[in-house]
């Protein structure tokens, strides 16, 4: 079995470009076949370098690996242009020499009339010797596949079997070489899966209406038609095709808002896929082992970003710190909240750190935003944990002096220790331990949310915690106890 992904390079890998790639990819992993990579790069253009490479990092950032060389279909023109020879040889196609004027004052009466503009075919009853005297004169003319009669079916591997009159395919006889001798989307797709022995043809379902036309053509050059699949669309959550008014659209956007790549491929699986058994959290060896085109669905898919974030967090629980260390490094180094050198000299309380956040955040990005507290002395409050914990400041001040007092004297910095002796100063100040322990949260993150108590202490070491109580003492207008 032998699969492709064909994009157009015009711009970067879009979401539902990538889900295409991913089920092609897991089609070939899981039934023994090969994946194949062709850059449809014929639109000279729209066709750009910069979209070629942004293809080939998305690729391996998603770690969506290909068999073979890459085929550029911009370099296989002449054997394009050889097939429509073939074609014309045997008498499946004709020159149609009826200029672009015409043929648009003739689709403009046709809309005068209500009625479908279908061309007439008067091209094919050209006799030869007419022809042939065009053709010596230099007029150019485009090249036209015959419509057999009869109609076209393929029993598709997501909607079943699926037939079109070919009475009303397009506008009847359809142009297959441009006048200018390039070939159209249509020919040059079918020339090169031919050329490269692709088996089945799995693309989304937009390519629906183009599908009789290419089982018309691989008939014609007297190839072997392969199967074909048409994957669903992928929607916004309010039901309307996916596009940059629903936010971010490209593959690279994610990779840099901090999604871990096998989170993506995990969402992009269940976007027209099910494994069946409400399983949703998968590993990318066990979308491998699962995938099967039974569960491939018919209806729209939604992106929701919620969703995939959620699932993210997921996969971030899943990593070793030491395996995320890397990315959230660069991340850390990125937003300036500490050095590569710094980091590497406290390795063991780093991934202690990371384990903490690991498994509270969505993305890398929101575990950097959280643990830049842990590098610095100075906290910044937010006026909504201010106000929510400290707006009796007299009362906080006290807490905080009575804390700061207990955790100084404190002789062993554990959790056990921290833990008996911040429940046993609540008890003596006949307060709940909740009481106390959430305004100390505030004076040592900032937040009203953040990792256990006795863990942000661990973390933060004596020195560094008292530091902070201080801090806040301080900034409630009290002068730290002595």
């Amino acid at each position: 079995m032998r699969l492709r992904f064909a994009p157009s390079p015009t711009g970067s890998l879009h979401v539902g470009s990538a889900r295409t790639a991913l089920f092609n990819w897991l089609y070939a992993k899981h039934y023994g076949g090969e994946f194949l990579l062709r850059i449809e790069d014929t639109d000279r253009a729209r066709s750009t370098e910069d979209s070629t490479r942004a293809i080939f990092l998305a690729f391996e950032w998603l770690g969506l690996t290909w068999d073979g060389d890459v085929v550029y279909q911009g370099a296989n023109l002449l054997r394009h242009q050889a097939d429509v020879g073939r074609l014309l040889d045997h008498d499946k196609a004709y020159r149609c020499f009826c200029t672009a004027t015409e043929l648009e004052a003739r689709r403009q009466e046709a809309l005068g009339r209500n009625e479908t503009f279908r061309y007439d075919g008067r091209c094919d009853r050209l006799a030869k010797d007419d022809v042939a005297r065009r053709l010596a004169s230099g007029a150019p003319f485009s090249v036209r596949c015959r419509l057999p009669a009869g109609e076209t079916s393929w029993v598709d591997l997501v909607h079943g079997l699926i037939t079109f009159p070919n009475a009303d395919i397009g506008e009847g006889d359809f142009i297959i070489l441009r006048s200018d001798g390039t070939p159209v989307y249509n020919m040059a797709v079918v020339s090169d899966d031919i050329a490269m022995g692709i088996t089945l043809v799995m693309r989304g379902d937009d390519h629906i209406s183009n599908t009789p036309k290419h089982i018309i053509l691989f008939e014609a050059l007297g190839a072997t038609v392969p199967e074909f699949a048409h994957l669903p669309m992928i929607h916004g959550p309010d039901g309307k095709k996916l596009s940059k008014r629903h936010g971010a659209t490209a593959v690279a956007d994610y990779q840099h808002l901090g999604i871990l790549p096998e989170a993506m491929l995990n969402f992009l699986a269940l976007l027209g896929w099910s494994p069946g058994h409400d399983l949703e959290i998968m590993t990318v060896p066990q979308l491998i082992e699962r995938f099967a085109v039974e569960g491939l669905s018919k209806k729209a898919a939604v992106f929701d970003t919620q969703k995939l974030e959620w699932m993210n967090g997921q996969h971030l629980a899943l990593r070793s710190s030491a395996d995320l260390a890397p990315m959230i490094t660069a991340a850390l180094v990125a937003a300036g909240a500490t050095s590569e050198a710094l980091l590497a000299s406290r390795r063991d309380w780093y991934l202690g750190l990371i384990e903490l956040f690991k498994i509270r955040s969505r993305t890398v990005d929101e575990i950097v935003q959280q643990m830049r507290a842990y590098f610095h002395d100075e906290v910044e409050y937010d006026p909504a944990a201010v106000a929510a914990q400290w707006s009796d400041r007299a009362k906080a001040i006290g807490l905080l002096s009575a804390t700061r007092v207990a955790l100084a004297e404190l002789d062993a910095w554990t959790p056990a220790a921290l833990e008996t002796r911040l429940r046993a100063l609540a008890q003596t100040l006949d307060i709940g331990a909740g009481k106390l322990f959430q305004p100390v949260r505030v004076a040592l993150t900032g937040l009203t949310a953040s990792p256990g108590l006795f863990d942000v202490l661990m973390v933060l070491g004596r020195e560094r915690a008292l530091i902070r109580l201080d801090a806040a003492l301080t900034f409630l207008g009290s002068s730290p106890p002595s």
